[in-house]
């Protein structure tokens, strides 16, 4: 399995500027990619990125789903119109989501099962502040995210509904601490806490959990990205700020070879 590298562009990036930086990825991509790439849109951007990536093997997805299907609620994006643009993927309970829109792990849950029911691919988010992390805490705090945010996919869902698969879910652990500080979790703060989730859903899943991608997401650049993903339970990166940089992408690209 190809390691993930998501690049997530937040509120950056028109359709105008979105389209013409896509087309100019696919110039500079090298023949044969190292990760799989999907570009994670603002949802007004997400028809031009799809018409400039479609066919060439980049995918793209959106930053945030409603976790209603359809209804009376102005503003929201539903799961299935991002199914339509052909989305592959969805950021779900990002970190800024949680701060600035009072996201719950509960909402994060709700917008997962919606998302994977419509079709498209829930990249969930999970992470821990600095006074979780300095109390000891960061891993238990992490794996309740998990269990709160997955308490609707029982065993005997996953065995009835999805066929006793994993492979639609993504996992991003982003340390909050990390995310836009300059300051990023050692490769081995990755690993632990890789190792501790990669544990936790093969406890309540069974070995399909050895299929889940397991990502890291906090100031991620190309001097420490190859670092990140060389340890067994780090499968990719969910990238900020470096992904608005074609350079910055083609070396992050360059260091997974």
């Amino acid at each position: 399995m190809k390691p993930l590298l998501a690049l997530n562009w937040k509120l950056q990036k028109g359709p105008a500027e979105a389209f013409s930086w896509c087309r100019t990825l696919l110039e500079q991509l090298p023949d044969e990619l190292p990760a799989d790439v999907a570009v994670m849109a603002a949802a007004v951007s997400l028809d031009r990125v799809g018409n400039a990536l479609r066919g060439s093997g980049v995918q793209w997805g959106a930053q945030d789903v409603s976790k209603h299907a359809k209804g009376a609620f102005t503003g929201e994006t539903a799961a299935g119109w991002l199914n339509e643009l052909d989305c592959t993927y969805v950021v779900i309970g990002h970190s800024e989501r949680r701060e600035y829109h009072f996201e719950t792990d509960a909402i994060a849950g709700e917008k997962t099962a919606v998302a994977i029911r419509a079709g498209v691919k829930p990249i969930l988010c999970v992470g821990e502040k600095l006074d979780v992390r300095e109390a000891g805490n960061a891993e238990s705090y992490t794996l309740t995210q998990l269990e709160t945010a997955l308490s609707w996919l029982t065993p005997e869902v996953l065995n009835t509904e999805f066929k006793g698969s994993l492979e639609w879910l993504t996992i991003a652990y982003e340390p909050i601490w990390a995310i836009g500080t300059g300051k990023t979790a050692t490769p081995d703060d990755a690993e632990n806490m890789g190792n501790a989730m990669r544990y936790w859903f093969v406890q309540r899943y069974g070995e399909t959990a050895n299929n889940l991608r397991l990502l890291y997401g906090g100031s991620v650049k190309p001097d420490n990205i190859k670092a990140l993903c060389s340890r067994s339970n780090v499968d990719g990166a969910l990238v900020g700020g470096a992904s608005l940089e074609l350079d910055s992408v083609v070396k992050m690209l360059e260091a997974l070879k």
